[in-house]
């Protein structure tokens, strides 16, 4: 059975940067494609809550198993072989490769995010808890963005899609500064 859910104050705020992403995204005329891991489809369904996003939000893929990154993303293999799944370099590629995945009449989506983390509650592959990557492509670019959450398990899922909403809205804001 489903966890419940509780709005909070941070739940509120990430309401407003979502609404905003999602006008963002539509006024210019730019697609996204999300491939999660740790938040397990989470971020996709954030951005989809918003009315209107269907113009925009090409879909989502919820690669948890590392053999999907590879298979469906196009995550090298010599990467995951490694470094494992949590790791700058799968973020980007899993950024990258979504973008492709979910290409609509071989058009690929503008914009690719991607999560994949450990969430906890221990370590996996030598990383603790609460270390996360998300990875963003645009153009012929890809970045990763670190981070070292703190909190239980959901608390991390949380502020991961918080922080990748917060990182594609940043990301179309360097855009206008190039």
């Amino acid at each position: 059975m489903p966890e419940p859910v509780q709005t909070t104050a941070v739940d509120a705020t990430a309401v407003d940067a979502t609404a905003e992403l999602i006008a963002e995204l539509t006024a210019r005329h730019l697609t996204i494609a999300v491939a999660e891991s740790l938040t397990g489809g989470l971020l996709v369904a954030e951005l989809v809550r918003i009315p209107g996003a269907s113009t925009v939000v090409r879909g989502g893929v919820v690669a948890y198993d590392t053999a999907l990154k590879r298979d469906l993303l196009q995550v090298d293999s010599s990467v995951l072989n490694v470094h494992g799944p949590v790791h700058a370099d799968v973020a980007k590629q899993m950024a990258g490769g979504v973008r492709t995945l979910l290409a609509v009449n071989d058009v690929r989506a503008d914009i690719g995010v991607s999560t994949t983390g450990v969430a906890g509650p221990g370590p996996d592959g030598g990383h603790p808890a609460g270390t996360v990557f998300i990875g963003l492509s645009k153009g012929s670019g890809s970045w990763a963005v670190p981070l070292h959450l703190d909190g239980d398990r959901t608390e991390i899922r949380a502020e991961t899609v918080r922080q990748a909403i917060d990182a594609v809205r940043a990301l179309i804001v360097e855009g206008d500064a190039e």
